[in-house]
């Protein structure tokens, strides 16, 4: 019986170039390019807002330091919390690796909050516009960890399975599925659904919701953290934040649904600063 054949794994080295110190790698290209195409696409959008350039390049930043912050947090918490209480400096060993996206999205979340907040706009509102952005991100990112050949998956026998740098056997390529589903189709999902008004909330929720059910069903072909592996349950700690997730998103839609405001993006909070609302009733409601 001849051997069953798999792909090969591209060797790509992770860095691009080197100078010095300085080394640009794939990995943190991919997020330059999901941020770049992130902001291309928001500006895209402007017109639709009451906000500017100088507002929109405020946003985004805090959305970013939202990210690395809540990413690092939400990973230590999450994953490594017996690090933590071993050394609680491991929090800012960052350079020792380990984010995580439920963390880096309560961070974009919590950053929202608090730029809504300053600048008196409606938090549900800015959420959907930032909702549509986020899977470039995502998928750019899941590109990285595929250059790199980490958070692969577990074994199987495919014929498009790879065998990874430090695995033994064929594993399924879950980076791709996750660019796949995490980062194109929910991209396509959120964009095109955001193109006419929707009540105020319910794309973020879509958000919330395709996230967490895309990546639980991932989490099925992906490869559990080694010193976490699969719950007794035969549920991964990955597939147990989701739930939360989803449930959030269905809440959080069903609330837009029934408080009938749309409107463009982002609706103002009525009657701050003497601006005018720009959301309104449903007819009939």
């Amino acid at each position: 019986m001849s051997e069953q054949p798999y792909l090969t794994f591209p060797s790509i080295d992770p860095i691009i170039f080197e100078i010095g110190p300085v080394a640009l790698r794939w990995y943190g290209l991919m997020y330059l390019i999901g941020f770049a195409a992130a902001y291309w696409l928001a500006s895209r959008r402007l017109s639709r807002t009451p906000w500017n350039k100088d507002e929109l390049s405020d946003l985004l930043f805090y959305c970013f330091l939202g990210v690395i912050i809540g990413g690092r947090f939400g990973y230590v918490m999450f994953y490594s919390f017996s690090s933590f209480l071993e050394n609680p400096l491991y929090l800012f060993k960052i350079w020792e690796g380990g984010m995580s996206f439920h963390g880096g999205c309560l961070g974009v979340i919590a950053a929202a909050f608090i730029f809504a907040k300053m600048k008196q706009w409606s938090f549900l509102a800015v959420g959907d516009f930032i909702a549509p952005l986020v899977p470039i991100g995502l998928g750019a990112g899941r590109i990285g960890n595929f250059i790199n050949g980490e958070l692969y998956g577990r074994e199987t026998t495919v014929w498009w399975a790879f065998v990874f740098p430090g695995a033994e056997n064929p594993r399924h390529p879950s980076q791709l599925y996750e660019f796949a589903l995490e980062g194109a189709l929910l991209f396509v999902i959120l964009w095109l659904y955001s193109v006419r008004p929707r009540p105020v909330g319910s794309v973020g929720g879509l958000f919330l919701l395709g996230y967490g059910a895309f990546r639980f069903i991932v989490e099925f072909y992906r490869e559990p953290d080694a010193h976490l592996g699969v719950y007794d349950i035969g549920l991964t700690q990955g597939q147990l934040l989701c739930i939360p997730m989803i449930l959030a998103g269905i809440a959080l839609i069903i609330y837009a649904n029934k408080s009938g405001m749309i409107g463009p993006l982002p609706a103002l909070v009525p009657g701050k600063k003497g601006k005018t609302k720009s959301a309104d009733k449903k007819p009939g409601k």
